[in-house]
């Protein structure tokens, strides 16, 4: 295993890449987004990314980041995760990649070997976080979800996607369903949740990020937003750990 910290500068983009070994991407500050053709995932900080090895993925960040990373290898050991996905930073974990970071790679005693064999059993007991908007197949429903990401809006009803796409609503909630595991309901609030987190970890007011996003009130983006994450907004601007 090897782990790394480096920076990227605001607003910068890493063209579509794979590695040879896992990564465990953890950003320290900024907010990181990874885009797949499958979909797109967001990364706080106090999250990480698990990427399983060969995944084509692009890089792109929300604010000056930090990232600690650790690059693991296929056969590291049993049970590594398969699949990409958002994950919780439990404190046992961030305190074991401070230490693998700081060691570094040339260090091979006893006690940083330790360290590294904690820290890849760690990597399966992450617990996985809703931060994923899948894309839809249908060429139809992917633009659609193309253009909600751009403009992101809690009052889009149903209806005005099935019209859209001269579909039935029946018609239209099974294939959405059929093609990216959520109801479209749920799609749309972890895209809501997804735009609002770069705006809270840069400091904006709850108040403005929900009524940006077209909520009523700001009671009611709150109880969507902790349904989604599991904790309100205001905790995201405190970088929260497990």
């Amino acid at each position: 295993m090897l782990a790394f910290a480096h920076s990227l500068a605001r607003d910068e983009h890493v063209s579509e890449h794979h590695h040879s070994r896992s990564q465990l991407l953890h950003p320290i500050t900024g907010v990181v987004i990874v885009t797949t053709p499958a979909g797109r995932w967001m990364v706080p900080p106090g999250h990480a990314l698990w990427i399983p090895a060969g995944t084509r993925h692009a890089v792109d960040t929300a604010g000056e980041v930090e990232v600690q990373s650790a690059y693991v290898r296929l056969d590291a050991i049993d049970g590594l995760p398969t699949h990409l996905h958002v994950t919780g930073m439990t404190r046992l974990m961030q305190s074991l990649l401070d230490e693998a970071v700081r060691i570094g790679p040339e260090v091979t005693d006893t006690r940083a070997d330790l360290i590294r064999n904690i820290l890849l059993h760690e990597i399966p007991l992450l617990p996985e976080r809703p931060l994923v908007l899948p894309l839809p197949r249908n060429p139809r429903l992917a633009e659609l979800c193309r253009s909600f990401i751009a403009r992101p809006s809690a009052q889009l009803e149903i209806d005005d996607w099935a019209n859209t796409v001269g579909m039935s609503r029946r018609s239209f909630t099974r294939l959405f369903r059929q093609q990216t595991g959520l109801s479209l309901s749920a799609w749309r609030q972890q895209a809501c949740v997804m735009a609002a987190l770069p705006r809270l970890s840069a400091g904006e007011p709850v108040t403005a990020v929900a009524m940006e996003l077209g909520y009523d009130s700001i009671p009611a983006f709150t109880t969507m937003f902790s349904r989604v994450m599991g904790a309100p907004p205001k905790s995201f601007l405190r970088h929260q750990v497990l």
